[in-house]
């Protein structure tokens, strides 16, 4: 296993899992941790609600920013494999408190989606389970979804934490039905609307001359959220098969060009089926309207399965992409080394793993709070994509930097190296920037707030380090 080379020259080498996962097992990860059905159920209403018919174009040009942030990580990769991925390849840049900071961008980010992937998982069970004992509207019941949220993520934690092999079997498993599900919607959505679409296709969908700045912001807000989670691919480089070309970037761009397809795909399946007002109403139950228009009961249930599926597969990579980047920092002594801890047995950064299923736990409880379920999620999906924005453009400014000589080395150097990370990272400062004032005061709070939090274990650790605290 090769550890991050630190400025000082030194490595920090500890035992995770290597040579576990293959090129095939990082690019099912990298679609997985994006979560497909869970994505489109979440935010496709709101996407739409901002900019209509465009979401199609919004959708197919946020994938292309997010390629050029991919081509970063994997060009970063060369420098090293490493665990912490963008914290370690920022720091090795930038130094290390700009990679602090990438590093903990994520981790709040993770921490937060806890709550955003691990609701619709419990809304999806809660349908279920009120369709068998007949009582609907259990799934809009913030208690009961806080209860049957922490169920799911003390589920995950326990599959995660028994080992990397487990935690890639379990996703594949999920990944495949998924998979089936959403084919089967595909299908059946062309085969009974493509002759009698709900909106008629049109090259308005996807022109950039349609779009107004104000529109296109908007929806690249949104759609930005739909994207992220692949790089869990590269937070796994350590435990990665050696090889060329590395199975962890072969994994990573993969699962982008099959999530840019998708999304497309699915976003279109959405606007030939369904209604402005269908949309509006479904919320985050959009696969089963769409489902419950295509086929009879009780086969439409299977896109609330879809949905259950894909939301336990992502909370399964953001597990495993928090804990892999808390034990990379620990490693480094960015944080208490404590963090660093790996199971004999397992192979897996235990503590680490424990620390994300506690704050989960305490923020989900915490949410339970809040007036209605829609509140929750569109308060934690804004402040991630805030988040995202912040730790992804430092990654690809870190790249651009790093091989800025290749601008020199003809077009396809000079655009995969420079230019396109380079306009990546702009546009996503952009949006950050675009989006503070249209949030609301919890939002800011969350999304700004978490991330300047980063500066007290920042200072804590500098002031152990200057006294010559010894924090083992």
């Amino acid at each position: 296993m090769t550890g991050w080379i630190r400025r000082d020259g030194k490595s920090e080498k500890r035992g995770l899992a290597g040579n576990s996962l293959g090129a095939f097992e990082s690019a099912v990860m990298g679609i997985a941790g994006t979560a497909p059905a869970f994505s489109v159920a979440v935010t496709t209403a709101t996407i739409v609600s901002a900019v209509g018919e465009r979401s199609v174009g919004s959708i197919f040009y946020c994938g292309l920013i997010m390629f050029g942030i991919m081509l970063a990580f994997i060009h970063l990769n060369k420098i090293t494999p490493n665990a912490g991925a963008a914290y370690a390849w920022v720091g090795h840049v930038f130094g290390n408190k700009w990679g602090f900071f990438a590093g903990w961008g994520l981790l709040v980010a993770s921490i937060v989606f806890m709550v955003s992937a691990t609701v619709p998982a419990a809304q999806a069970t809660l349908v279920l389970i009120a369709e068998s004992i007949h009582k609907p509207g259990l799934e809009e019941n913030t208690t009961w979804v806080a209860i049957t949220s922490a169920v799911w993520l003390t589920l995950v934690t326990i599959v995660v934490t028994k080992g990397i092999k487990h935690a890639s079997y379990t996703q594949i498993l999920l990944t495949g039905l998924e998979t089936v599900v959403i084919f089967a919607l595909i299908l059946g959505a062309f085969y009974q609307y493509g002759g009698k679409p709900a909106h008629a296709p049109s090259w308005i969908w996807i022109s950039p001359l349609s779009f107004t700045p104000q529109d296109f912001t908007s929806g690249a807000l949104i759609a930005l959220f739909f994207y992220w989670g692949w790089d869990v691919t590269m937070n796994l480089t350590e435990e990665t098969k050696r090889g060329h070309p590395d199975p962890a970037s072969k994994g990573a761009f993969w699962a982008m060009v099959n999530l840019i397809l998708f999304f497309c795909i699915m976003m279109i399946v959405v606007l030939i089926v369904l209604s402005d007002e269908e949309i509006k109403n479904a919320n985050t139950n959009i696969l089963y309207v769409i489902a419950n228009k295509l086929f009879p009961k009780p086969w439409s249930y299977l896109a609330v399965l879809s949905t259950l599926l894909s939301t336990v597969g992502t909370i399964e990579t953001q597990l495993l992409q928090f804990s892999r980047s808390m034990f990379a920092m620990s490693r480094d002594k960015m944080l208490h080394p404590r963090y660093a801890k790996i199971h004999p047995e397992w192979q897996t950064p235990w503590v680490a793993t424990f620390v994300i299923w506690f704050l989960g736990m305490l923020l989900l409880f915490s949410s339970s709070y809040m007036p209605s379920v829609k509140a929750i999620l569109k308060c934690s999906v804004d402040a991630i994509c805030f988040q995202i924005c912040f730790y992804m453009s430092l990654a690809g400014f870190a790249c651009a930097w790093h091989y800025r000589k290749e601008l020199k080395n003809g077009a396809y150097n000079a655009l995969s190296h420079v230019l396109w990370p380079l306009f990546a990272a702009l546009f996503m400062v952009f949006i950050a920037l675009y989006s503070i004032p249209t949030f609301d005061a919890i939002t800011n709070i969350v999304g700004i707030g978490g991330i300047l939090i980063g500066f007290v274990p920042l200072m804590l650790n500098t002031l152990w380090s200057d006294n010559g605290t010894d924090k083992n």
